[in-house]
């Protein structure tokens, strides 16, 4: 490996490229931030901190902020770290300026709307001769930027462009560890957005601990399910990209997905005055309890949970009537 310091860019500066750009700079790397937003470049360049979407955390002077695309595709290693639902159109921006031996790590949660496409997948469609990993697992933003131990998953084909990685960004607080199984990675990360708003319902609606423990656990299962029927390993989601980043999605209010759920558990508001007013805060499990329910529905998988979860977003049934089907279920098999 080279002697050099990894030269890293991260595109874009939102709470958690920011978070992923100081946890690789504290591995060592020379970090590169991109944000085209001025009160982001104003806040980390006059204050040293991003407090537009990580507010109270020192970003130490040696990572550089820039608004030029060129300056950070430039680095020898690529991190997107867009909302899943941009990352098609991020690939086309960043096309041009993106050598081709160039990696490239996703950092991306989601299924995207429309196509149903993992993100490696609208990746490759874009990008097809850069190598690339998926970084994925129970991460809160705050807490890998403030330091505190954190552990992940990265999912690469390649083995040795893995372990480049892993140190490039890796150290004693913030620990990767590496599976070659790309899709299953993506499988956990993306689908229990979906299920901590479910849980969030059940916290909110007052059903109690043991509704929201039934609810990771078949959330699993559907998320198994999936997982097998897109050629991912049903092993993976027992590591940190499935289960680890399910209990901690579903088991704190830091959570988006979990705070939305409650929120709209409660009831106090409307379904889409709460998505309109919640919109600067992205969840990412609400378009994805769309796309995984089209995916469900398209390839013949029972994901009850996410459809009902989706149902309810949509408004197409009333919270109540979306629980109540989901307990007038027959009995099964739990293997089921």
């Amino acid at each position: 490996m080279n002697s050099e310091p990894t030269s890293i860019g991260v595109v874009s500066a939102g709470g958690w490229g920011t978070a992923l750009g100081i946890a690789a700079n504290r591995a060592g790397s020379k970090v590169t931030l991109y944000s085209a937003n001025p009160n982001v470049l104003d806040s980390i360049r006059k204050r040293r901190t991003n407090e537009v979407y990580l507010p109270g955390v020192f970003i130490d002077p040696r990572i550089v902020i820039s608004d030029s695309l060129s300056e950070v595709c430039a680095a020898d290693l690529i991190i997107l770290s867009v909302p899943a639902q941009r990352l098609r159109s991020t690939c086309i921006w960043v096309s041009d300026q993106l050598d081709v031996a160039k990696p490239v790590i996703i950092a991306s949660k989601g299924i995207e709307r429309g196509s149903l496409s993992l993100m490696s997948e609208v990746f490759a469609a874009i990008l097809p001769k850069n190598r690339f990993a998926v970084l994925s697992g129970p991460n809160f933003a705050v807490e890998v930027a403030r330091g505190l131990p954190t552990a992940t998953t990265i999912a690469c084909s390649d083995s040795y462009l893995a372990s480049q990685i892993m140190y490039a960004v890796g150290g004693k607080y913030f620990r990767p560890y590496y599976t070659d199984d790309i899709i299953g990675t993506q499988i956990g990360g993306a689908v229990k957005n979906v299920i901590a708003i479910a849980c969030g319902i059940a916290i909110g609606r007052g059903l109690g601990e043991n509704a929201k423990a039934a609810l990771v656990t078949r959330g699993l299962a559907e998320m198994a399910r999936l997982c097998t029927a897109k050629g991912g390993r049903q092993e993976t989601l027992m590591g940190f990209s499935g289960f680890g980043d399910l209990i901690l999605t579903c088991g704190s209010e830091m959570s988006r997905n979990m705070s939305l759920g409650i929120e709209l558990g409660r009831q106090k508001e409307p379904v889409r005055t709460i998505l309109e007013k919640r919109q600067h805060k992205l969840a990412e499990g609400v378009p994805t309890a769309d796309s995984v329910s089209e995916l469900a529905n398209k390839m013949g998988i029972s994901m009850p949970i996410c459809k009902a979860v989706n149902a309810i977003l949509t408004e197409a049934m009333k919270l109540d009537d979306a629980i109540a089907h989901l307990l007038e279920r027959p009995f099964v098999s739990e293997m089921v």
